[in-house]
C-alpha cells in the first residue's frame, strides 16, 4: 500500500484530518466490476434474462459493496483513524447516509410525480412539430430531471409519429436531447449534477452551464431539423394525407402534478440542511427535512393521480427500484477510487478543463455518468489551485475546485452520457418504449454511429469555444 496524508471521510465532506494508508489501486476492482455489469449483462444473450431481475441486480451490488465494507473492517489505518466497525460506519455514513437516501429519495419523487402527468392526442407529424417536441423535452429535462422527461413524452411523440414510417431518427434524437444534454441546468436535471449540489456545488451554480446548453442543444437541433425535412420528403404521400386527417387535440392530464414538481424544485433548492432559511432566522437541523418533504409530495402525487392516468403511462416502481438497487452497490464501491483519487489525484496528470471535458465524457459514454462525475469532482478537488478561479465551500480535499474545470466534468458527464444505449439510464428505457410501438431502433453499434457523426463533432465545436 502507498501513502499519503489527511484523508478522513465524514458528513459528506472533508470534517479533519488524519494519517491513513490510501487503497491501491487493486481495490477498485469492486466499482470497476459493478460498472461493467450494468454495461455488459444486458448485451449477453444467456446473462440478460437473469439480470432483469431486481433481485438478482441487488444480489450483485451487495455482494460487492460487502466486500469493500470487509476492506475497511480490515485495513490498517494510522494512529486515530477508526478501525474495524467504526471504519464500516464511517464509510457507510459517507456513503448511504450523505449521498445515497438524499440522491434516490429525488430520483424517486421525480419518477413518481412526472408518471402522474399525462399528455396525449396526435396532431400531425410535420418536421417542425417533432423538432419543437425535443426542444420542450430539453427544457422540460431540467425541471423534471431527464427521466421524467423522457417518460412524460416519449409516448405522445410516439402516437404523433404513428402513421409516418422514418422516424427512427427522430428517437436517436430525443435520446439525445431529452434523455441527456437538455438535463444540465438545475441539479434536478441529471444524477450527476445533484450529486454535485450534495457536495457544495449552490443549487443555481449549473445555471452557468446555459452558454454551453444552448450551444449543443441549437447545434444538435439543427442536424435533426435537416434529417426530418429529408425523411418527411421520403414519406409515402398516403402516409402523410392519414397524418393530416387522423388528428385528435393534445391533451394534458394530472396537471395538479406540475404544482408538485414546483414543490420538490423548492424543497432542494431551500430546504439545505445546516443552512439558514431564505429571509428567516432559522437554521435547518442536520436531519432529512428535505427528503421527508420530497417523499410526502411523491405520496401526494399518488393519492391524486387517477389510475387511468398511470395506466396510459404504464407506471410502475420497477424502474426506480433498478435504480435504487445498482446505485446502493455503487456508493459504497465507489469511496475507495474516490480516496485514491483525494490523495494522488494529481499524478494521472488530467489538469486541464479540456482534458477533463473529454475524460469525464469518456468514460460516461460507457459508464455509468453520476459515478464518473464524482471521481473526477474529486479528481479536480485535489489538485493545486493557485492562480485558478476555484468555488469554495466543496467536499473536495482542498475544499476548493476549479471553476472551470467543474464546467467541464458537469458538461462531459451529462452531455457524453448521449454516445452510447448504456451511457445514462433513460436512453434504453426510450429504446425499449419505442421498440415496443413498431419503431425500428438501431443495434448498440449502429446508434454509436449516430453519437459519432452527429455528436462528436458538437463536442469537439464546444471543446474549442469553451475549453481550449
Amino acid at each position: 500500500m502507498t501513502h499519503s496524508s489527511f484523508i478522513l471521510f465524514s458528513a459528506g465532506s472533508v470534517q479533519g484530518t488524519v494519517e491513513a494508508g490510501t487503497p491501491g489501486l487493486f481495490w477498485c476492482w469492486p466499482f470497476v466490476c459493478l460498472l461493467l455489469a450494468i454495461a455488459i449483462f444486458p448485451l449477453v444473450p444467456r446473462a440478460s434474462h437473469w439480470w432483469e431481475s431486481n433481485r438478482n441486480k441487488l444480489l450483485v451490488s451487495l455482494l460487492l459493496a460487502g466486500v469493500v465494507c470487509a476492506y475497511h473492517f480490515l485495513r490498517a489505518e494510522g494512529p486515530g483513524a477508526p478501525h474495524g466497525t467504526a471504519a464500516v460506519a464511517v464509510l457507510l455514513r459517507h456513503s448511504i447516509i450523505n449521498d445515497f437516501i438524499p440522491f434516490i429519495v429525488l430520483l424517486f419523487s421525480l419518477y413518481t410525480i412526472s408518471g402522474g402527468i399525462r399528455l396525449s392526442g396526435d396532431i400531425p407529424a410535420h418536421p417542425a412539430t417533432n423538432a419543437g417536441f425535443l426542444f420542450l423535452g430539453a427544457v422540460l429535462a431540467n425541471i423534471i430531471g431527464t427521466t421524467g422527461a423522457s417518460v412524460l413524452l416519449v409516448r405522445p411523440l410516439l402516437q404523433i409519429n404513428s402513421e409516418r414510417k422514418n422516424t427512427t431518427h427522430t428517437f436517436v434524437f430525443f435520446i439525445f436531447l431529452v434523455s441527456n444534454i437538455g438535463g444540465c441546468l438545475l441539479p434536478i436535471g441529471d444524477p450527476p449534477l445533484f450529486l454535485g449540489y450534495l457536495r457544495g456545488v449552490p443549487f443555481l451554480w449549473t445555471l452557468r452551464l446555459f452558454p454551453l446548453w444552448i450551444t449543443a442543444v441549437g447545434a444538435v437541433l439543427a442536424v435533426y431539423v435537416v434529417l426530418e425535412i429529408l425523411a418527411y420528403r421520403k414519406e409515402n404521400p398516403r402516409d402523410i394525407q392519414l397524418d393530416e386527417t387522423q388528428v385528435t387535440p393534445l391533451k394534458l392530464d394530472g396537471r395538479f402534478n406540475f404544482a408538485l414538481l414546483a414543490g420538490v424544485v423548492l424543497a432542494v433548492a431551500v430546504l439545505v440542511p445546516g443552512e439558514k432559511l431564505p429571509l428567516l432566522p432559522w437554521t435547518l437541523p442536520n436531519v432529512y427535512l428535505r427528503e421527508i418533504v420530497l417523499i410526502a409530495l411523491a405520496g401526494l402525487s399518488l393519492l391524486r393521480t387517477p389510475r387511468d392516468i398511470h395506466k396510459y403511462n404504464e407506471f410502475s416502481f420497477g424502474p426506480i427500484a433498478e435504480v435504487a438497487c445498482l446505485f446502493l452497490g455503487i456508493f459504497i464501491t465507489m469511496q475507495i477510487p474516490i480516496e485514491i483519487l483525494r490523495a494522488q489525484g494529481a499524478a494521472l496528470g488530467i489538469t486541464s478543463p479540456l482534458q477533463f471535458f473529454w475524460a469525464s465524457g469518456s468514460l460516461s459514454s460507457f459508464l455509468d455518468n453520476a459515478p464518473t462525475y464524482v471521481v473526477f469532482f474529486e479528481l479536480a478537488g485535489a489538485l493545486p489551485t493557485a492562480g485558478a478561479q476555484t468555488l469554495g465551500g466543496v467536499a473536495t480535499a482542498t475544499g476548493h475546485i476549479p471553476l472551470l474545470s467543474l464546467l467541464a466534468i458537469s458538461a462531459g458527464s451529462v452531455f457524453m452520457g448521449a454516445n452510447s444505449y448504456i451511457g445514462n439510464g433513460p436512453n434504453f428505457l426510450v429504446k425499449s418504449i419505442a421498440e415496443s410501438r413498431g419503431v425500428r431502433m438501431p443495434s448498440f453499434l449502429g446508434y454509436m454511429v449516430y453519437s459519432a457523426l452527429v455528436l462528436l463533432p458538437v463536442f469537439a465545436v464546444l471543446s474549442l469555444v469553451f475549453f481550449r
